[in-house]
């Protein structure tokens, strides 16, 4: 079974501020980790991997800086990674393009797992955007997989229904935090990852100058301010209850 996870860098929205005049995040000097979710996928490929034995390779757009991160995945169990250079201004567009035409490189692959979101943005676009580039059955919001021989069998968690379905290989998934826990390496891991291949590939090795034109352009990011009314009703449940329900009411959260 040969595997491809796509892996993001982002920074820790944990330890984001902002700032009081404008209201904007303050990203200088912010820690960056893999994307949470990515490391489910990373963790879902291992177990498929120790079932059926083949390679996993990494796949990410981002900075030279983001090798310390992929060390990490390496060490958990994945055997390769490739790291592509970061465009400047790139959008979902650019980036979905970047990674499939990346993947059609590679050429030689049976599964593509994604995290369902990134949260630096939660967007849950990157994942059926690479399906639809590489024409390939795309199959989210995954939570349970069972992977034979020549077909995958997945549970899709819609919210209010599970659905089950089977599909032949090549297939793209992308899957919740609740599929697994992804592990800790081991120390003798830890080491024996400095031997695994971080390739680095420019964009002219991937794609065509076309690629790299964004279709959004972000003008400005900030924060909300939240003020909370702190409304105590005191009344007897019961009172209370309708009182709270007109309220909800006359603010449109109820119609």
């Amino acid at each position: 079974m040969k595997i491809i996870v796509c892996v993001k860098q982002v920074v820790d929205v944990s330890a984001m501020k902002f700032n009081t005049e404008g209201n904007k995040p303050v990203l200088t000097g912010l820690a960056k980790k893999i994307n949470d979710i990515d490391k489910n996928a990373v963790e879902e490929a291992i177990k498929i991997k120790e079932k059926h034995n083949g390679k996993i390779t990494l796949l990410t757009v981002g900075g030279s800086d983001a090798k310390e991160q992929l060390k990490e995945l390496l060490a958990m169990g994945a055997d390769e990674a490739v790291l592509i250079t970061q465009p400047e201004n790139a959008d979902y567009s650019v980036i979905s393009r970047i990674l499939a035409d990346a993947i059609k490189k590679i050429k030689d692959y049976d599964m593509i797992i994604c995290g369902e979101a990134s949260v630096d943005l939660f967007s849950s676009q990157m994942g059926p955007r690479i399906s639809g580039l590489l024409g390939i059955p795309g199959l989210t919001y995954v939570q349970k997989v069972t992977a034979e021989k020549d077909k995958i069998i997945v549970e899709r968690n819609l919210g209010a229904n599970i659905v089950t379905i089977e599909a032949s290989y090549p297939v793209l998934l992308t899957v919740t935090r609740e599929i697994n826990q992804p592990r800790l390496p081991s120390l003798m891991s830890i080491l024996a990852s400095s031997n695994k291949p971080i390739h680095e590939w420019r964009i002219s090795d991937v794609t065509d100058e076309d690629a790299l034109k964004p279709k959004t352009i972000v003008k400005e990011v900030k924060g909300i301010s939240m003020n909370r009314k702190n409304i105590i009703y005191r009344e007897d449940v019961d009172k209370s209850v309708r009182m709270l329900v007109d309220a909800l009411a006359k603010e449109g959260v109820l119609r």
